[in-house]
């Protein structure tokens, strides 16, 4: 007969995947304080919800996906973000916004109840969708500041025109969306507020642009086969997390950095957690520059160059990830220096912490190897690489009935 584990015990996984931190903690007495929280707010939360286990050990899906009254609860998803980009709020204090339209006929006067009317108002606005939709947009998606779009609950592609671009605005969300076969777009007059329309040149043809942008959050999105990146981040962006996402069948996956001269980008700070790197995938997960970089939990099942990479001196710091390397003899690195000679690459920052390495994967670390070196690329506790499985089995756009549990 099975003997019933103590609450303590049953526990653990929800408290040793809640501490996220961006320095270390001077003040002992301030971190058994924070554990003490941890664990009574833990056990409200639990019993609230009315089950004792019913998490998976993912922080984020921990937080909201045990509710089987999610959808009447959505803007309590902006209260889950960890790591780097926790503070993004997106429309979590804003009224909820329904999609009801999925086309997109005038970039400059969209039409009210479609995703392009919703992005551009200037207040904050938690946008979902009325039912399953396909929208194909004619020009990018220029999103405004204080906005979520929130797929859960219905099937919606944005795919076959250009896609999403988050350029000069801040506390973004968007989760739950399929982001594929992004096209470019340009060359035409585009709005990104209702006050203001400008012309747009061509763009990248990005799954997710991020321009400029600070506190800025996606998840749960399903992305593949777009014209250049799935997510690249660039020119100044910050305090970023990319989590739950699913990528698949593309070659320059993500890009975080401009260029090698571009200095803005020395604050830039991102987390990537829980994510699956799937099948058909090339390089760039992520290729870094100038900044702060923490890749923990994710699961690495495909590439076919290589998996991270980086130039410019990015501190790079990968803990409890799963990297299955390809069958090709030629590559099993991990890692990828990039631009630049062995004497000043050696001196770069790349650490891995935890990572489980299979099918002769492996990491070539570089840099002082302190801890100290990797505090700002630091920002939540990673779990054993054991449990990348059942941490990652929920990426990607969820199938989530309301009603029930997601």
């Amino acid at each position: 007969m099975a003997i019933p584990l103590p609450l303590f015990l049953l526990m653990l996984p929800l408290l040793t995947s809640t501490f996220i931190f961006s320095s270390p903690v001077e003040d002992p007495e301030q971190v058994v304080q924070q554990v003490n929280e941890s664990i009574r707010n833990a056990s409200i939360a639990r019993r609230n919800l009315g089950y004792l286990s019913c998490g998976t050990g993912n922080p984020i899906d921990d937080c909201w996906r045990c509710d089987p009254h999610w959808e009447k609860n959505r803007q309590r998803l902006a209260n889950c973000a960890i790591g780097f980009g926790k503070h993004a709020i997106g429309g979590r204090d804003g009224k909820i916004y329904v999609v009801t339209d999925p086309s997109d006929g005038d970039p400059v006067n969209p039409k009210p109840g479609t995703l392009r009317h919703a992005v551009i108002q200037d207040e904050p606005l938690w946008i979902i969708f009325a039912r399953d939709m396909m929208i194909k947009l004619k020009e990018e998606l220029l999103m405004n500041s204080f906005k979520t779009i929130d797929g859960r609950g219905t099937n919606v592609h944005i795919a076959g025109g250009p896609c999403i671009t988050i350029e000069y605005v801040t506390n973004v969300i968007i989760h739950g969306i399929n982001l594929h076969d992004c096209k470019r777009g340009g060359n035409a007059y585009v709005r990104d507020s209702p006050s203001h329309f400008g012309w747009r040149t061509l763009s990248d043809g990005d799954g997710v642009s991020i321009f400029g942008g600070s506190d800025v959050w996606v998840d749960h999105c399903s992305l593949s086969n777009c014209n250049d990146g799935l997510i690249d981040a660039i020119h100044g962006s910050t305090a970023i997390t990319i989590s739950n996402n699913y990528m698949t069948h593309h070659n320059k996956v993500m890009l975080l950095g401009h260029s090698d001269s571009y200095k803005r980008d020395k604050n830039m700070q991102v987390t990537i957690a829980f994510n699956h790197f799937g099948e058909g995938l090339v390089q760039r997960m992520p290729r870094c520059r100038h900044g702060y970089f923490h890749v923990v939990n994710n699961d690495y099942t495909h590439w076919e160059m290589y998996a991270i990479g980086g130039s410019a001196d990015p501190t790079i710091n990968s803990q409890g990830n799963r990297f299955l390397a390809p069958d090709n003899v030629n590559n099993k690195e991990v890692t990828k220096h990039e631009d630049a000679p062995q004497s000043k690459w050696k001196h770069w920052n790349w650490r891995s912490d935890g990572d489980l390495m299979l099918n002769g994967a492996f990491f070539t670390a570089s840099g002082t190897g302190t801890s100290s070196s990797y505090a700002k690329a630091s920002s939540l506790g990673a779990r054993p690489s054991s449990l990348v499985t059942s941490l990652t089995a929920g990426a990607g756009a969820l199938v989530c009935k309301k009603g029930s549990h997601c």
